[in-house]
C-alpha cells in the first residue's frame, strides 16, 4: 500500500486493490471487476492483479476518496425517515420534492447530500434515507417536515 499526506494533513492511499474498492463502495469484487473489464473503471494490471489509482477511483465515483487517517474534525448524520398511512400518488409527489431539494442543497456547504427513498404499497409506508453532512442533513429534514405537515 502506498501513502501520501494531503496539504490537510490527511493520509490518502494512491493505490487500491480491486478488493478494498468493493469494500469502500458497498459492492461484490465480482461487480468491480466487471467495471474494470468495461472499461467504466480505469484501472492497471500488476501480474494477475488489478491496481485503481485514488485519481481513476475519484473520477468513478465523483467524489474525493477516503482517506485513511482524517486530521480535521468532521461529522455526518444518516437518518431514516417513517412516513405512514401515504399513497402512491402522494409518495411520488413528495420523493421528487425531497430529491429536488437534495440535489439543490447537496454542493452549497460542501457536505455531501445523498437521498434514497423506498415505498411499501402494501402497507403503505415511505421511508427516506438521508446521509450527508449535520447542517446539510437538518436542512432536508425540515423540507420533509414542511411537505408532511402540509395539508393535503
Amino acid at each position: 500500500m502506498r501513502v501520501e499526506r494531503g496539504w490537510e494533513g490527511v493520509v490518502r492511499q494512491l493505490y487500491y486493490s480491486v478488493e478494498q474498492v468493493a469494500d469502500l463502495l458497498g459492492l461484490h469484487v465480482r461487480t468491480v471487476r466487471g467495471y474494470v473489464r468495461e472499461g467504466r473503471l480505469k484501472a492497471t494490471r500488476v501480474g494477475r492483479q488489478y491496481r485503481i489509482t485514488r485519481e481513476d477511483l475519484e473520477a468513478f465515483t465523483g467524489v474525493p476518496a477516503p482517506s485513511a487517517v482524517r486530521r480535521t474534525r468532521h461529522a455526518e448524520v444518516s437518518g431514516i425517515v417513517q412516513i405512514d398511512a401515504i399513497g402512491a400518488e402522494e409518495t411520488v409527489r413528495l420523493t421528487n420534492t425531497v430529491i429536488a431539494a437534495a440535489q439543490s442543497r447537496g454542493g452549497e456547504s460542501g457536505d455531501h447530500l445523498r437521498v434514497e427513498t423506498v415505498y411499501d404499497e402494501e402497507r403503505a409506508i415511505l421511508k427516506i434515507i438521508a446521509l450527508g453532512g449535520l447542517g446539510t442533513v437538518a436542512d432536508l429534514l425540515k423540507v420533509v417536515e414542511a411537505l408532511v405537515d402540509e395539508p393535503r
